[in-house]
């Protein structure tokens, strides 16, 4: 049975975290146990220290030295496209210039690597997203049954509506008609830095698609009449800012959008961004003055809100889903830890209770029956082992690209036999 987002319905595993520091909103961390049943949190317990007694009953994960955090919530992603390069040759105006340029220059790339099954090539996103700490992610484009499978490394956010963009997104109007009522209405809107992406808002004002069910992405030509425009609306906004800075050689302007109530972050693909979610946060707070704090909402509390995230995704919290990410300990708040994390310090993630995602050092801490059905995959080196058919996705893409040339974004992925000599289970 599949939740409202495609993932498993109420799971048999009834596990205990204990000895972790864990984060209870963006600066509170306390050492905590987190025990969990069918796939949710059903208590939480506070220590003073790492030492905590044992839970009768329950599979045990020691995670001292740790320190747990909520998955993250990754708001605009294209996950077909995570095998892509950057491609382009910029500064361009807006995005239709960029789509007719790299389709005109790179059009062998594009062909050798549509030549992927796009089930190979999504699955791939989902990876990529999972190795950066995401459970949950807004994919914008077709929802094919891959991604709504309760096989899928990651959830995907299914119960929205989306198009393209008034230029190249065909009958936005009827793409809205076809969503849900009260259900999320995503749209690329206002990228670029010309007139044709400064008129797009008022231009979506006009078709009455303005209101707080819509959530748009990128916003870079938005002024303070744009801002103003979409807080009457009470409409939504997704920034990209790795991407609009390769693209257009500008940054969306921060400061400009305190009065939109949620303000996220997406990561966009390879195609145009900096690398993954951890990534364009660390972009972001170097390059856009967003403070930790605010960051650490804008890929948690915030996408939960505005994707209407039902089971506390982006929090820790007794009742929520347990869906959790665990780095080592640095003594650091949670804001803090996130600002400089990547995903090489991600060493276990759990959606639903379940490990979707273990480093070497915390497979051996697992149980037997937790380990069954990961498989390794190193990333720039890093190991991890991932509830995935990576055997079966490298040997499909490998159809196309030779092994040494396999990227995840920039990151190189390598065939797991050379890992599993040294990391047998």
């Amino acid at each position: 049975m599949n939740d409202e987002n495609g993932r498993a319905g109420k799971r048999k595993e009834s596990t205990v975290l204990r000895g972790a520091r864990c984060a209870i909103g963006s600066q509170t961390s306390p050492y905590a146990s987190i025990c969990i049943d069918g796939g949710r949190i059903t208590r939480i317990v506070l220590s003073s220290s790492s030492v905590q007694h044992t839970v009768p009953g329950k599979t045990e994960i020691d995670l001292s030295g740790f320190f747990v955090m909520p998955g993250l919530i990754n708001a605009h992603d294209h996950l077909e496209f995570s095998l892509y390069p950057r491609l382009g040759d910029p500064p361009y105006r807006n995005y239709v210039e960029w789509g007719e340029d790299i389709h005109r220059k790179f059009a062998d790339v594009i062909a050798k690597l549509h030549s992927i099954p796009k089930s190979v090539r999504l699955w791939w996103g989902g990876i990529r997203n999972l190795l950066c700490g995401v459970t949950t992610v807004a994919h914008h484009n077709p929802l094919w049954p891959e991604l709504q499978s309760q096989e899928f490394p990651i959830r995907v956010v299914h119960k929205c509506g989306w198009g393209h963009s008034l230029a190249l997104g065909g009958d936005v109007r009827a793409a809205r008609a076809r969503t849900p009522a009260g259900s999320p209405f995503i749209v690329h809107a206002c990228e670029g830095v010309d007139e044709l992406a400064r008129e797009e808002l008022a231009g979506l004002d006009r078709l009455g698609l303005l209101d707080n069910d819509t959530i748009l992405v990128h916003g870079l030509a938005l002024d303070r009449n744009g801002v103003a425009l979409m807080r009457e609306r009470g409409s939504s906004l997704i920034v990209c800012p790795s991407s609009n800075h390769f693209l257009f050689d500008a940054r969306p302007d921060v400061s400009l959008f305190g009065p939109i109530e949620n303000l996220t972050l997406g990561s966009d693909s390879p195609l145009t961004a900096e690398g993954d979610l951890l990534d364009e946060i660390r972009f972001a707070l170097r390059f856009c003055g967003i403070a930790p704090q605010t960051a650490y909402r804008m890929v948690t509390a915030a996408p939960a809100a505005i994707l209407r995230l039902q089971d506390a995704e982006g929090f820790i919290a007794e009742s929520g889903s347990a869906d959790l990410i665990a780095m080592r300990d640095t003594g650091r708040s949670p804001a803090e830890s996130l600002a400089t994390l990547s995903a090489s310090e991600i060493e276990l993630v759990m959606i639903q209770g379940r490990v979707q995602l273990a480093s070497a050092t915390v497979l051996k801490r697992l149980p037997p029956e937790i380990t069954q059905g990961l498989e390794p995959l190193a990333v720039d080196g890093a190991v991890r082992w991932l509830r995935a058919p990576v055997k079966k996705l490298l040997l499909a893409t490998t159809q196309v690209f030779a092994e040494d040339a396999l990227r995840l974004g920039s990151k190189r992925i390598q065939a797991p036999e050379a890992v599993e000599r040294e990391y047998a289970l």
